[in-house]
């Protein structure tokens, strides 16, 4: 396989997985698919992490993924044992 046929599939599966995390947020679901909000609501991110209080949000935002990261392995956990 060549180089540019191996970065084209590592891109196109990051972006998979990008495009993941917007449907596991509930986002999708809850404005409808609505393409244009998300991409709006995309935009407002960008600009809330190019303010003075980036460093602060990007630790929320982190900290707020870890919970529900953990939360779903929990769940993901129990039902196994079950």
């Amino acid at each position: 396989m060549r180089t540019w046929q191996v970065e084209r599939r590592k891109r196109t599966q990051h972006l998979i997985e990008l495009g993941g995390l917007v449907v596991k947020a509930g986002i999708v679901d809850l404005i409808a698919d609505d393409r244009v909000a998300i991409y709006g609501a995309l935009l407002w991110t960008a600009d809330k992490l190019r303010s003075e209080d980036d460093q602060r949000t990007r630790e929320l935002w982190a900290g707020m993924g870890k919970e529900a990261f953990m939360a779903e392995r929990n769940e993901k956990l129990k039902g196994q044992q079950a």
